[in-house]
């Protein structure tokens, strides 16, 4: 009788975790929260200069988000980034992002600007051939690649269900730069509508 009773409550919780899970796939069949389309509004990159092993520059981007979905919204928990150039860390972390959480309804845009200051804190260091190859290009006349990314902590909502999700934003920065007076350093800024690429 024991066994038997066991049996039976093993099989109701299958059949109840079954059912759960085939009620969640239709409701997101059903709902179809798209993924998020990411974009560089703007970007202005200023005072970049490199001595020895150390890189210093200012950097503010406008990195525009949009839902595409019906009818999920969107909760943006955290938002964090870096900066790249050549896969090497010029930005650990973005000194600031306003707005740092935000809801987004669906079939809407937000921007978030995301502040790189490492002017005024010394900079950050760099490896010595990543410092020769920066520093070559910045003097080449043509535009400095950079590369942005963005990892973001999101939750899909529709009515009482939710869903937790860790998208990752790259986008490849082409900005033009040029002496700034009479100093060493150089800057630029990007035109909008750079597309990004987000990977779930």
């Amino acid at each position: 009788m024991c066994c038997r009773d066991l049996f039976k409550c093993c099989w109701q919780l299958c059949v109840s975790v079954i059912c759960a899970g085939l009620f969640v796939l239709l409701y997101w069949a059903i709902f179809q929260p798209h993924h998020i389309r990411a974009t560089v509004a703007s970007a202005a990159l200023s005072n970049l200069t490199v001595v020895s092993n150390n890189a210093s520059y200012s950097l503010a981007v406008s990195l525009s988000l949009y839902n595409p979905s019906v009818r999920v919204n969107i909760y943006y928990d955290t938002i964090g980034a870096e900066l790249r150039f050549r896969d090497a860390v010029l930005g650990p972390a973005a000194t600031g992002a306003s707005p740092s959480e935000f809801y987004q309804r669906r079939k809407t845009s937000d921007d978030v600007k995301l502040d790189f200051d490492y002017g005024s804190s010394g900079g950050v260091a760099v490896a010595g051939d990543v410092a020769g190859e920066l520093e070559k290009e910045m003097r080449s006349g043509g535009p400095l690649s950079l590369e942005l990314d963005v990892d973001l902590r999101v939750r899909y909502v529709f009515r009482i269900f939710k869903l937790r999700q860790k998208p990752r934003i790259w986008c490849s920065l082409s900005i033009p730069v040029k002496a700034e007076g009479r100093g060493p350093g150089v800057g630029g800024a990007v035109s909008p509508g750079d597309r990004c690429w987000v990977k779930y």
